[in-house]
């Protein structure tokens, strides 16, 4: 019976003599028949410790080397992809690279700055506007209040000596 051999992606080189290999493949789902992505993961035999996170490898069946490891590295396919490092403490960098950071975290400060003030200026001209127009309001509140006041007591008392010129004619109409 001839071996098994597939391609896959080493995801992890911790162990020693073992690596751990990613084998994708492609199905398509037996409803809908969309093609979806399947992945296993298996634990390969790395007798040298050669391969490294992300190089994509040929692995091929063997017998049993441990409970979890039937498979052995053949050859390496490709090379893992560089992955950008980035410097979180700033005394170990280059000089060049302390003096652009410098200039960017003033940049940034100065943006940070420039939008405060806008945004504070923004504020204190909006409240400006709203204690005028609240004043304005309450002054025109109180002249319409005190307007309507003096609208409502001529017509309540021309009412009430109308409706007591009614009673009047109404008690006089009685008695005859």
């Amino acid at each position: 019976m001839p071996k098994r051999v597939l391609i896959g992606t080493v995801v992890s080189d911790k162990g020693d003599k073992t690596v751990t290999v990613r084998v994708d493949r492609r199905v398509k789902h037996p409803l809908y028949g969309k093609i979806i992505r399947r992945s296993k993961k298996y634990a390969a035999h790395d007798s040298d410790n050669t391969y490294r996170t992300g190089e994509q490898v040929r692995i091929e069946e063997c017998k049993p080397i441990s409970k979890s490891k039937t498979w052995t590295v053949i050859e390496r396919i490709g090379a893992a992809k560089a992955v950008a490092v980035e410097i979180a403490d700033p005394d170990v960098a280059s000089p060049e690279l302390k003096a652009d950071v410098q200039t960017t975290d003033a940049k940034a400060d100065k943006k940070a700055d420039a939008k405060a003030d806008k945004k504070t200026e923004t504020v204190d001209a909006k409240a400006d506007e709203t204690a005028e127009v609240t004043s304005a309001d309450a002054a025109e509140a109180t002249d319409d209040a005190l307007d309507a006041k003096a609208e409502k007591k001529p017509a309540k008392d021309s009412k009430s000596k109308a409706k007591g010129k009614a009673k009047a004619d109404d008690t006089a109409d009685a008695e005859a």
